[in-house]
């Protein structure tokens, strides 16, 4: 197993841009076995988890090729709805994606349960309910068993603003027979990608980018091309490397117009960016002091569904708050796993009180010294890895797979911005 080694206290200087959204590509592939016609995605972030998904919707009968290293055609003229390998879709949690999609063009599915990263429960019931609404028959016995006569049209009141679970009501209802209104949607800019490419091979989808949605469904969808978007946790990933290493690094094609809650809490720590037409530049001069709350009161940095702070960036604002002056509070209450790593932060010298499973209290700054990690999710391990490019001394984190599952060709960038990283294979 490979791991990197990492020898920090090096700023960060020099260009980079972020490869194409994992949360938009995941869905966006599912999508693709909705048409007979050929698709084209352009910008396809080679990770883990998109060649995972490859691998799952091949299984089904589609065909990927390659037009260039990030350009993949994919054609699907028959969907055969067989048993996935439990293997594949225990590795990633968007197998679950599959099950709208599959519904709607072949009338059943045998899905294994999904994995993903271990971060607390990850309900399922969401989309469950959906489904059934559009008319699905749901059985379980250590697999899922979806089937469905005919997809209908319905009124869905989604119980929480699930990402995964919208965007499988949204595939379901495209194909489904009648109008479909999907209230209390997710309106994350991957679900706004995938509700956009839909509509550009056929679809009638309203309200994209708010939380209720309205789909007219049509009988067939088309072929075409999309471009995934940047991924936007990447790019806050970068400059929260610059931060923590006193660098300076421009990042192009950043997302800019996604960004704007990310920055105003950034801002609570004391980084800053300047935004350059669709860059961003993160200049070396940072205060990296905690803006206080009114009178003076500790600060609380929440996450909640968007437009608010999202959960896949705490990890990454905890590490920024090691090396910020003053005191902050933590509180993400939709993972209760997500703040255990926190405990190899303690260990390189930072200062952290574990609060209970959802909220924890950094006081910075610390002088983070190496140390030998482990990567327990995706998140945590671009955390980890953001705290040893700020550490002195060399680190070493192993398990790196998990990191990428979610960001391309990490050392690589990373080399190009001036840091001392390798890669080793045990």
């Amino acid at each position: 197993m490979d791991e990197f080694i990492i020898e920090g206290g090096v700023p960060l200087r020099g260009e980079v841009t972020p490869s194409g959204n994992k949360n938009s590509a995941l869905p966006l592939l599912a999508a693709c076995l909705l048409t007979d016609e050929p698709v084209i995605l352009r910008n396809v972030p080679l990770i883990r988890d998109v060649l995972e998904m490859r691998k799952l919707i091949e299984s089904l009968g589609a065909e990927v090729e390659e037009l260039d290293s990030h350009v993949w055609r994919v054609a699907t003229k028959e969907v055969f709805a067989s048993r996935l390998d439990p293997d594949l879709c225990r590795r990633i949690r968007a197998s679950i994606l599959l099950a709208g999609p599959v519904l709607a063009r072949a009338g059943e599915l045998r899905l294994p349960p999904p994995g993903g990263d271990v971060i607390g429960r990850r309900r399922l019931d969401t989309h469950i309910l959906a489904l059934e609404a559009l008319g699905a028959d749901v059985r379980y016995d250590r697999v899922f068993d979806f089937s469905a006569k005919e997809l209908r049209g319905a009124d869905i009141l989604l119980d929480e603003a699930s990402v995964t679970a919208t965007e499988n009501a949204i595939m379901a209802a495209v194909l489904a027979k009648g109008n479909s209104r999907i209230r209390n949607a997710a309106s994350e800019p991957h679900v706004q990608e995938l509700c956009n490419f839909l509509n550009a091979l056929g679809a009638k989808i309203e309200g994209i980018g708010s939380n209720e949605l309205r789909v007219v469904g049509v009988s067939k969808l088309y072929g075409g091309e999309f471009t995934v978007g940047p991924d936007l946790l990447e790019v806050v990933s970068y400059v929260g490397a610059a931060a923590v290493t006193k660098g300076s690094v421009l990042i192009h094609n950043a997302g800019v117009e996604h960004l704007e809650m990310v920055e105003q809490v950034l801002r609570r720590l004391g980084v800053r960016w300047e935004t350059r037409g669709s860059a961003i530049f993160v200049p070396a001069e940072q205060s990296l002091t905690v803006a206080s709350d009114l009178g003076g009161a500790i600060p609380e940095i929440k996450t909640n569904v968007w437009p608010a702070f999202p959960t896949d960036l705490t990890s990454i604002a905890i590490t920024i708050a090691t090396q910020t002056t003053g005191s902050v509070m933590f509180h993400d209450w939709m993972f209760s796993g997500r703040m255990y790593f926190t405990d190899k932060l303690v260990g390189m010298g930072a200062r952290i009180i574990l609060c209970d499973p959802y909220r924890c209290v950094v006081q910075g700054a610390t002088q983070l010294v190496g140390e030998k990690l482990e990567s327990p999710d995706i998140r945590a391990g671009m955390a980890m890895l953001l705290a040893a490019l700020a550490a002195k001394g060399t680190s070493t984190i192993g398990n790196i797979v998990q990191i990428e599952r979610g960001y391309e060709r990490v050392e690589e960038k990373l080399r190009a911005l001036g840091a001392n990283i390798t890669r080793k294979s045990e």
